[in-house]
């Protein structure tokens, strides 16, 4: 997996993946012009839009529901370190369930990657190329 983030004008940001593109900005009172999500905004995006999967695939592998799903994700933004924490994720079922297939969407929606990754602290690696083209170790 790869996405490539290009700085476009004040703190506005496209991002690229396998041929798509977003923008990322900043709301005006942060100095940006609000034409797309902040970085937080995308990191619980990804959570939710993964977990809908999952809840989709199970739904949809059982003949449950094959349209309908909305996942809501809401979260706090800390501090000590400045960081995005609490996440609350709320899954709203297009259609009654049996307690078996209630426990088993849960089941499904934690195995989401995107909530496995947040759950497990990732290594996280830094390389700066700069100007000169020599790497330095961040």
């Amino acid at each position: 997996m790869e996405v490539t983030v290009k700085h476009l004008d004040r703190v506005k940001f496209s991002i690229q993946a396998r041929g798509h593109t977003i923008l990322c900005d900043q709301p005006a009172e942060s100095g940006g012009e609000d034409s797309g999500m902040t970085p937080p905004e995308l990191l619980l995006a990804s959570l939710g839009s993964c977990v809908a999967f999952y809840a989709v695939q199970y739904l949809k592998a059982r003949k449950l529901a094959e349209s309908g799903v909305e996942v809501s994700v809401t979260a706090d933004k800390l501090t000590q370190p400045a960081r995005v924490g609490n996440f609350r994720v709320h899954v709203a079922c297009p259609v009654a369930l049996s307690e078996d297939h209630t426990a088993g969407l849960l089941r499904a929606v934690h195995l989401c990657l995107v909530h496995n990754t947040l759950l497990t602290q990732p290594e996280i690696e830094f390389e700066l190329t700069t100007g000169d083209a020599t790497a330095q170790p961040a």
